[in-house]
């Protein structure tokens, strides 16, 4: 617990702060992760229907500095991008969980000849 009075008057700032963006960052996330979870379903249609819905609450927790704006404009790139994936592939997006397409195969090095000491 804080003693000093300059202290105590920032702890109680940051409970109101924290009272105050709880909601919205609890609704970030909800709308985030119902957004991913819609595209990684194939419900393409209801997500292209939810994208303006998503991108507003990301806009506004970004406008209200609860998240960066580079944060914010991450979260809407990685929505979006899922969202054409799918809409390409036509079904389920893999972009989640990036995997290779085919297994690279793997090139063996040669060995470098090794030095020989002359002594």
């Amino acid at each position: 617990m804080p003693i000093i009075k300059s202290a105590k008057k920032q702890m109680q700032q940051s409970r109101k702060k924290r009272a105050r963006n709880f909601p919205i960052r609890s609704e970030l996330k909800t709308t985030y992760k119902k957004a991913l979870d819609l595209i990684k379903e194939g419900n393409i249609e209801e997500a292209k229907k939810f994208l303006p819905f998503a991108y507003k609450i990301i806009d506004m927790a970004a406008k209200k500095n609860i998240i960066h704006d580079k944060n914010a404009a991450h979260k809407k790139s990685r929505i979006a991008r899922a969202l054409n994936d799918a809409d390409r592939k036509g079904g389920a997006s893999t972009s989640e969980a990036p995997a290779a397409e085919a297994p690279a195969k793997e090139v063996e090095k040669e060995e470098a000849p090794k030095e020989v000491a002359a002594e």
